[in-house]
């Protein structure tokens, strides 16, 4: 593969993970943004702070450098802001292909990856607090390079149940 395709598909992994991010965050509960289930463990306002700062870690990588710039957000509304500006800054880094840039599975592997772990725990904690995040077949949806924003286009292919689960048998 090349450093081209890797970019490539870099950037559509950012693109979806502001997707996915997008739907989980969406109608995320109020009442449930501060809670903890642990002691030990992040609210959710806490991981979406915590996505903010992958994303500038990211931008970073993507210059050449690696900063770690840790900006806690105190209100649910600007964490999340700041982890869309913080995609779309990525996604601007990736797609001039700076040639100082860390190589692609790095970005990739650390907060990238991360930040994938965080979404999925935040449709965790949504579901936990009774307002479940609705399935979808995710190979389907419209998930475009570039397309980094909050706003992103509606599921095509949402479901009810768990395709995970074997369907009862007819009797």
């Amino acid at each position: 593969m090349t450093n081209t395709e890797e970019l490539t598909l870099l950037r559509h992994t950012v693109s979806t993970l502001a997707y996915r991010a997008s739907k989980v965050l969406r109608d995320f509960p109020d009442t449930a943004a501060a809670q903890r289930i642990a002691p030990d463990s992040r609210t959710p306002l806490e991981i979406v702070s915590h996505l903010g700062d992958l994303m500038r870690w990211a931008e970073s990588l993507a210059h050449g450098e690696s900063r770690w710039d840790p900006r806690p957000a105190s209100e649910w509304s600007v964490a999340c802001e700041d982890f869309f500006t913080g995609l779309a800054a990525l996604d601007s880094a990736l797609a001039a292909a700076d040639p100082r840039a860390r190589a692609p599975g790095q970005i990739f592997q650390g907060p990238i990856a991360d930040a994938l772990t965080h979404v999925g725990q935040l449709a965790l904690l949504r579901g936990a607090a009774g307002s479940a995040v609705r399935p979808e077949s995710y190979a389907r949806a419209g998930i475009q390079i570039g397309r980094v924003g909050r706003e992103q286009p509606p599921p095509s292919a949402e479901f009810d149940g768990d395709a995970s689960r074997r369907a009862p048998k007819a009797g």
